[in-house]
């Protein structure tokens, strides 16, 4: 179902105009004639709005030498190139059925009096205000990937400079020890002399 989804908002227009039953319209409709095509205009009152998204319909009814026409649009068809309003009606229901039954000056709505006549319009996708921001978002990302690499270099200096140290550290150990030995050994002839003495002193006794 999302796949079907995203292929109607693609169908979609960016704006619609905004439709209300009873009031009087005048529709552009495309029409292909072999290989030309032309701007034909349809007249006439709106008597329902049905469905809704890509398969949204309008119907429009006009009486042209006595006789009733309707005509059926699509809203959100290509075909479709505008949808002017010339007056405001008074309606009190979603359907207006009953006109068909009725001939003259009595198959058209009241007009609303003081209304304002304004081609408004609803804006149901705002995909070409938010292009910019997506293309900035790349722009941003050398950027983190430096700062990574300094961070990196300063760990790897620290881990050297510690290296270093221990090493200063082990060589000052290594010669402590070096200038120790000698300090050891003399005590040990020290050590030698002090106990053959004793014993060459008894040997004279003896």
């Amino acid at each position: 179902m999302d796949i079907i989804k995203s292929i109607e908002h693609e169908q979609l227009k960016n704006k619609i105009p905004e439709l209300k039953v009873g009031n009087t319209v005048r529709v552009h409709v495309r029409i292909k004639e072999g290989n030309k095509e032309r701007i034909q205009v349809f007249e006439g009152i709106i008597i329902k709005v049905q469905g809704g998204g890509v398969n949204q319909t309008f119907t429009v009814r006009k009486n042209s030498y006595g006789v009733g026409v309707e005509k059926t649009f699509l809203v959100h068809s290509p075909l479709v190139e505008k949808v002017e309003l010339v007056r405001v009606g008074k309606a009190r229901r979603a359907k207006l059925y009953y006109l068909r039954d009725r001939v003259g000056k009595a198959a058209k709505t009241k007009e609303q009096v003081g209304a304002r006549i304004e081609d408004r319009e609803i804006t149901i996708k705002e995909d070409l205000v938010e292009e910019p921001a997506v293309e900035e978002a790349p722009e941003e990302a050398p950027a983190v990937e430096t700062e990574n690499v300094a961070v990196q270099e300063t760990v790897d200096t620290v881990s050297e400079e510690t290296v270093e140290e221990v090493k200063e550290v082990e060589e000052s150990k290594k010669e402590e020890a070096k200038a120790e030995e000698p300090a050891k050994e003399e005590v040990k002839e020290d050590a030698k002399k002090a106990e053959e003495k004793p014993a060459t002193e008894e040997d004279k006794k003896a």
